[in-house]
């Protein structure tokens, strides 16, 4: 995924999230909720958006790279897969 320089508001994550949740993994869908009530600084939203962009046309080997990611990032996970 390219750098972008654009920020994207909490409603813009919010509204690419609403359109991407179909097809991310049940596991995380509490963690965005919880993530959202947060108010999570600029360079947060700005992976979030960016993970989330496009994740519907994906393959699966690059979702899952995303969701490592996504993970990290909602859930705490320090540790990134290899």
């Amino acid at each position: 995924m390219g750098k972008c320089n654009l920020d994207h508001s909490l409603e813009d994550v919010k509204k690419k999230y609403e359109t991407q949740k179909g097809f991310l993994p049940s596991t995380i869908y509490d963690a965005f909720e919880a993530k959202f009530m947060e108010a999570p600084d600029q360079m947060t939203l700005n992976e979030l958006f960016h993970l989330l962009k496009k994740y519907d046309l994906a393959s699966a080997e690059e979702r899952a790279v995303r969701n490592v990611e996504l993970e990290r990032i909602l859930l705490g996970n320090k540790e990134k897969s290899q």
